[in-house]
């Protein structure tokens, strides 16, 4: 008994006063006190939770251990860090919410704002949907209904034959372009061929002196043949240039015109007939609401078919007066350079590009330089 005692007394703390005296303890008293000690040496990671977890305003170092005096308390309040308690009984950390509201309602309220920003944004997307898919059944139903015969169209009678004069007049126009560079790929090649030959003729007067003349004569020729077919086909170039302009740039422009005029009159129609069947239902209070919709976006439609089909008859008076004036100039051109090159008449072929400004690209200006080719 006595040595069970003396061993429980040799683990217990021994509590000094401010004097420094010891206090007289119980026996139970000291069994409480090193029950109390070994539980709190037995917490393996009490110190890194100490150390890593909380940070306490200010921290107790007692003499004399549990139920010590308050001396020998060591200020800690200029260690910085968010407030936590620390519940050693369940061995973990209790922050403190009352810090720190005011930035999460105001981080709160920024990402309140975003989403409302989003959600209107989506909204706005949804609704724009909606009328682009209204409007393509309406579009697809007056489509349909027309090809079978069961809807009615609007129709400008002199448009309409102007538009089928404009889609003739460029498809034969194309066939013009398509000839008249086959012809230059032809001429080309022609030129290319009299200039070797020529070559060839020069040589073969410097090695055969017996016919030097017959070959000097005839390379004398083929080189002014092949000077006067690259002004040729300078003409020609030009006359293909300003062709493929006419029908690959202004005409299109027109074409491009007329069909945004085709598609405001399939609109126009589509709401036009969705107008006519509401007005011959009933006459309520939702249907009168709906007529009133209905007629808004058709007097929208009829303005935006009336404004196209105006732009429409201007371009096409217009490109009709531009190409009476091109095609006068260009086939001109055309025919005076060919007729004084076969004919042989250098003077007149050069008078003519300069009479309509054509200037001639030097030999081998369209082949690529050498750095172009590597």
């Amino acid at each position: 008994m006595t040595d069970s005692i003396m061993n429980k007394a040799a683990t217990m703390e021994i509590p000094i006063n401010s004097n420094g005296d010891t206090g007289t303890l119980t026996e139970d008293d000291s069994l409480e006190q090193a029950a109390k000690l070994q539980w709190s040496l037995d917490e393996k990671d009490l110190q890194q939770v100490m150390v890593s977890g909380p940070n306490l305003n200010e921290t107790s170092i007692v003499s004399g251990g549990y139920g010590g005096t308050a001396e020998g308390i060591i200020p800690t309040s200029s260690i910085k860090g968010p407030a936590v308690h620390y519940n050693a009984e369940f061995n973990k950390r209790i922050p403190v919410t009352g810090l720190g509201s005011n930035m999460h309602h105001s981080s709160s309220s920024s990402s309140m704002t975003a989403e409302e920003t989003t959600r209107g944004v989506a909204v706005e997307k949804l609704e724009t949907v909606k009328k682009w898919g209204l409007n393509t059944y309406k579009c697809t139903k007056q489509m349909i209904s027309e090809r079978f015969g069961r809807g009615s169209r609007t129709v400008d009678l002199e448009l309409e034959a102007q538009i089928e004069v404009l889609r003739d007049t460029k498809r034969k126009y194309e066939n013009v372009l398509r000839l008249a560079r086959a012809l230059t790929n032809h001429f080309y090649n022609m030129v290319q061929t009299q200039h070797a030959l020529g070559d060839t003729f020069a040589d073969l007067s410097q090695k055969s002196p017996e016919l030097r003349d017959e070959f000097g004569y005839n390379a004398e020729t083929q080189k002014l043949l092949c000077k006067n077919g690259e002004t040729l086909l300078g003409a020609i170039n030009f006359f293909v240039s300003s062709i493929n302009t006419l029908v690959n740039k202004t005409m299109e422009d027109t074409l491009m015109t007329i069909k945004m005029y085709e598609n405001a009159r399939l609109e126009y129609d589509a709401y036009r007939s969705d107008l006519e069947e509401l007005s011959m239902g009933p006459r309520d209070a939702v249907a009168m609401a709906r007529i009133e919709a209905a007629q808004q976006q058709y007097q929208v439609q009829k303005d935006k078919y009336e404004r196209l089909r105006s732009d429409v008859a201007i371009k096409l008076k217009f490109l009709e007066e531009n190409k009476v004036k091109v095609m006068h100039k260009q086939l001109l051109l055309f025919h005076n350079a060919i007729s004084a090159y076969f004919a042989g008449n250098q003077q007149q072929l050069e008078q003519t590009l300069k009479q309509f400004n054509v200037k001639l690209k030097p030999p081998g200006a369209d082949k690529p330089s050498w750095l172009e080719e590597q």
